[in-house]
């Protein structure tokens, strides 16, 4: 499973929705980036493949950050997303 973390402006809880394929991950993750690029703010709609009930909307311009990392089942547990953990 390929996780897929955004921070946003002003707040601290990231969001976070999954990939089970590398190829849809890393196509998810370039789309987010080429719309923090983007000029113009968009809304960017989000579904997990993991808890497929699981969606969220957020505006380009409030994305500050984004995070792909694989997950490895137990190895991930009580990690927290990130660089400093």
């Amino acid at each position: 499973m390929i996780s897929i973390d955004l921070t946003l402006k002003y707040t601290s809880i990231p969001i976070s929705v999954q990939r089970k394929e590398a190829e849809n991950a890393d196509s998810l993750y370039e789309k987010i980036i080429s719309a923090m690029r983007s000029t113009t703010p968009e809304l960017i709609e989000l579904t997990c493949e993991k808890q497929t009930e699981k969606k969220v909307a957020v505006m380009s311009d409030q994305i500050s950050a984004v995070i792909l990392s694989h997950k490895d089942g137990a190895a991930s547990t009580g990690r927290v997303p990130g660089f400093f953990s």
